[in-house]
């Protein structure tokens, strides 16, 4: 039998409690005063199955429809994250003019900052993330026209 204290109210109570027996019925004892306590019987268990995912969906000829990426026209150069890290600075404005060579974001990743640079001179056209974000591998950074 665990026994328990409880304070209910500034009154003290000890609190022996038994083990359940087959009719659900408990042996509870309350400051020495026995007491036969019938629990309520729990609901038997609902077992819910999950629908299975529908197929994914194919063209007229039977070929799986895959998402591709689009390719981009104008020359404009994305500047991608070459291992998932944290944004720690960005060198560069919009419309600023960079050479390949230039460091256009600071990453840190394992503990270490690196240094991206621009790949490719040109002027920047758009600038993706912030100082702070957490980027993925492969994310783009900046685009370069």
């Amino acid at each position: 039998m665990k026994e328990y204290k409880y304070k209910i109210n500034g009154n003290e109570y000890k609190v022996g409690i038994g083990d359940v027996d087959d009719n659900n019925i408990v042996q509870v004892e309350v400051n020495g005063v026995p007491y036969k306590v019938e629990l309520e019987k729990a609901a038997p268990a609902k077992v819910v199955s999950t629908p299975r995912p529908a197929a994914a969906p194919r063209t007229e000829s039977g070929e799986k429809v895959i998402a591709k990426p689009v390719a981009t026209t104008g020359g404009a150069y994305s500047v991608k994250a070459p291992l998932p890290g944290v944004v720690l600075s960005i060198n560069v404005k919009v419309g600023d003019t960079v050479k390949a060579a230039d460091t256009v974001v600071m990453l840190e990743a394992m503990k270490m900052e690196n240094a991206i640079h621009a790949g490719k001179d040109g002027k920047v056209a758009s600038i993706s993330v912030n100082n702070g974000d957490s980027v993925l591998e492969g994310a783009v950074l900046i685009t370069i026209e």
